[in-house]
């Protein structure tokens, strides 16, 4: 257990607001113990930025991990050499020239898609009528788990999600993450046969091609339906509900005077959809007057490094031309998100300036939910718009 100052906090608040106690914990303890969460986090800008480099420290090889027992040993728990080629046997589908050439038409078509079916009803809850169906389409087609309900990709990824954030034990969440773990399996072996015999740019037909190890192959389709279906899904939606209440941003964006990528980086910022990523200490480590043990758990909070005042003016606040070359959303070392080009081609290049330009004026008709501090996200998002007569 590491020597950083202890401080506790009310989970179920946690849970509906984290960035009260991450300002707190940012100006009396960066680097604090939270007992409700058995964990050291790290919650300045520049620990984690160094700290995520330092993998013979800060190791994301976590034998006992809650994502190793449940999901298998994937690419994201992995570190050095056994990491590295896994991404690179997974890099031909997700390329920035693969998602270019090859996704953005197949995203595109989904959004159209999915638009065409809302635009005659009087109003939808956004996130269960396109950004759900929309970024799970998107990621079945990357996947090449082509054979799933687009129900059951989401429900499986929240299902492992709840699963790997389960750290006080409670067997309800296990058993749906192992029903989802289950259910992923199922698809893979529909899908093995068919991939074998015509290889194409999916994950699962490139890391076949590869000749990659079958578990090693379930463990990283695992990973990305996990990761893959809520931050695209979580992403679009608040961005939307950002630019919806605050029009000044959104008047910048339809002008022209920035960007929709802009946008949606600048929401990754504010309210991180992806807001921590847990360490292993491998080898006794000080950070200034803090002491870490080996094999005790860290937390890098990248929620709260997003909105650290020594990097970000006026932190708090959503400002769609402000300067995001500082923000961690994705990552900062080794384990930078694979699946960046791809998410961003999905929300900044297709859903938002589709959404924007065939829904007349989108507006709100109720607040939404919101919640989650290790993934965060809108739980609904009530809309309206203008029918064309």
């Amino acid at each position: 257990m590491s020597t950083a100052p202890r401080i506790d906090i009310d989970p179920a608040a946690f849970w509906q607001d984290p960035y009260p106690a991450l300002a707190r914990f940012r100006e009396e303890a960066p680097i604090v113990f939270v007992p409700q969460l058995g964990s050291t986090l790290l919650c300045s800008r520049d620990d984690i930025f160094v700290s995520e480099k330092q993998i013979d420290v800060f190791s994301s090889h976590q034998p006992q991990g809650l994502m190793n027992k449940l999901m298998g040993h994937n690419m994201m728990r992995k570190d050095g050499d056994a990491h590295l080629n896994e991404r690179k046997a997974i890099f031909p589908a997700i390329s920035p020239k693969t998602v270019k050439s090859h996704w953005t038409t197949q995203f595109q078509a989904h959004a159209d898609r999915i638009i065409a079916a809302l635009e005659p009803k009087p109003s939808v809850d956004f996130v269960q009528a396109f950004a759900l169906p929309f970024s799970a389409e998107c990621l079945k087609s990357i996947t090449g788990l082509t054979n799933m309900r687009f129900v059951d990709m989401n429900a499986w990824s929240q299902g492992m999600i709840d699963g790997i954030a389960n750290y006080t034990g409670d067997p309800a969440v296990e058993a749906r993450c192992n029903a989802a773990t289950s259910g992923i399996d199922a698809a893979i072996d529909d899908m093995v046969p068919v991939l074998s015999k015509k290889p194409d740019l999916s994950l699962l037909g490139v890391m076949l091609e590869a000749g990659m190890p079958m578990e090693s192959v379930r463990a990283n389709i695992k990973l990305a339906i996990s990761g893959g279906q809520n931050e695209p899904r979580d992403a679009i939606a608040g961005t939307v509900w950002a630019l919806l209440t605050h029009p000044d941003q959104l008047a910048l964006v339809a002008s022209g005077a920035t960007t929709w990528m802009q946008a949606f980086e600048e929401y990754a910022r504010w309210i991180s959809p992806i807001g921590m990523s847990p360490r292993r200490i491998a080898k006794p480590w000080r950070i200034r007057d803090v002491e870490f043990e080996p094999e005790e758990r860290v937390f890098l909070m990248f929620g709260s490094a997003n909105r650290d005042e020594k990097h970000f003016a006026n932190a708090e606040a959503f400002d769609v031309q402000r300067d995001v070359s500082k923000s961690i959303a994705f990552g900062a070392g080794p384990h930078f998100c694979a699946g960046a080009w791809a998410s961003r081609a999905m929300v900044a290049d297709v859903a938002l300036p589709a959404i924007f330009a065939r829904l007349k004026h989108l507006r709100l008709v109720g607040p939404p939910r919101i919640g989650g501090w290790a993934f965060r996200g809108l739980l609904d998002l009530p809309v309206t718009w203008d029918r064309q007569a």
